[in-house]
């Protein structure tokens, strides 16, 4: 065969190699055009409409059946509107409220139930303090409440030292720390549990989950399910002043046409690179043994901190990509970033992504689920945006 006659094969075989990628590109264009645009499904953990591993319809379905009217309300306004006198209000940790929020929304209620906790919370509402798990895995009620005499034993991830003139149930009798804690006050009640293990549809049937759920919600025949969200949030937006903002509009553009100039010099009258040397590594690690090693001496240290830095780190990355920043773009300006697309004042995420981190591993544990809820957030609202035609 000629090398005219192979250069002209060559030639037809990358001629239908592009003609194979525009098919293939119009084939996925018309499959896409074809489909009706759905919004994802965005609900958070513990949300009694999500049928997620995380959610609670399950929970939801069973208070149905047991004569219970459930209201789901995502504002606080429609929260309000639908608390009466009669009504049990529930709701997973409200993190993106103020304290003054969460006090104003629990204010209407006498018998409120917080289905996930928060160190925040412990403070805000008086509670107690987070306390080291015990040794046990499975606890019965172990307290006076009749409503809990028959819920049998179930196994939480999470206790709490009662303060004073609130009741702990199950507890344990050498540390005293409970997993559900009961405030009584006047009229009203307060509750309190960790219930990510417990009322969530990946583990209502296992143990007494179930009863417990039942046990919690269900002595009212109205229960008002409030589901927070950062588009609910009272935290206003509050930038504080930036060296940009403090110099005047010329600096900047000057300051850039300085570092430009610097490295056109440098690259003129810079030494020219050598030709690459290659050299073999004496060994070879895999990525995941290294990022396995850092984490098992993380947890044996017990560093909260750098350990939150490091979800805070990936978080913010994942952030950048998705809403399109570069990979140099500084995490107030993600956070700003982030705040636009969920529609949410800006600064609402400060804290959350830029402010202290995390020292023991309950703070770390809120501070995970918080920027797992963002991420989701975003997710849901950037996927929607790219298939919306």
């Amino acid at each position: 065969m000629t090398s005219t006659a192979v250069r002209s094969t060559g030639k037809l075989r990358s001629a239908l190699g592009w003609l194979l990628i525009v098919v293939l590109v119009i084939a996925f264009a018309l499959v896409i055009g074809s489909l009706s645009v759905s919004t994802p499904e965005s609900r958070g953990a513990l949300d009694p409409e999500s049928a997620k591993e995380s959610g609670s319809a399950a929970l939801a379905e069973l208070l149905r059946e047991q004569g219970v009217e459930i209201t789901v309300a995502r504002s606080r306004a429609e929260a309000a509107a639908a608390l009466d006198d009669d009504a049990t209000l529930a709701m997973a940790d409200p993190y993106a409220l103020s304290d003054e929020g969460v006090e104003e929304l629990i204010a209407p209620a006498e018998h409120v139930v917080f289905l996930s906790s928060a160190s925040r919370l412990l403070r805000v509402l008086d509670l107690g303090e987070n306390a080291t798990p015990p040794a046990a895995e499975q606890f019965t009620p172990e307290c006076s409440l009749p409503e809990l005499a028959n819920i049998g034993s179930i196994r939480p991830d999470r206790f709490f030292t009662p303060a004073a003139g609130v009741t702990g149930c199950f507890a344990d009798e050498s540390t005293e720390a409970a997993a559900l804690l009961v405030d009584d006050h006047g009229d009203g009640r307060t509750v309190l549990v960790e219930g990510s293990a417990l009322l969530s549809n990946e583990h209502l049937a296992d143990n007494g989950n179930a009863a417990l759920g039942l046990a919690l919600l269900g002595q009212s025949d109205r229960l008002v399910w409030y589901v927070p969200s950062f588009q609910d949030t009272d935290i206003e937006a509050d930038t504080d002043d930036t060296l940009a903002s403090l110099t005047p509009t010329w600096v900047t553009p000057a300051i850039l046409l300085l570092l430009i100039a610097g490295i056109v010099i440098a690259i003129a009258r810079g030494q020219r690179f050598g030709p690459l040397v290659s050299e073999t590594l004496p060994v070879t690690v895999r990525a995941s043994e290294t990022m396995l090693g850092r984490a098992r001496l993380t947890a044996k240290a017990a560093d909260a901190a750098h350990a939150a830095d490091a979800l805070r780190d990936g978080s913010l990355r994942r952030l950048a990509k998705r809403l399109s920043l570069t990979e140099r773009s500084q995490p107030t300006e993600i956070a700003d970033a982030a705040a636009d697309r969920l529609r949410i004042p800006r600064g609402s995420l400060q804290q959350l992504l830029t402010g202290p981190l995390p020292e023991t591993d309950a703070d770390l544990i809120d501070a995970a689920r918080q920027l797992a809820e963002l991420e989701a957030a975003v997710g849901a609202v950037v996927h929607v945006e790219r298939n919306t035609p």
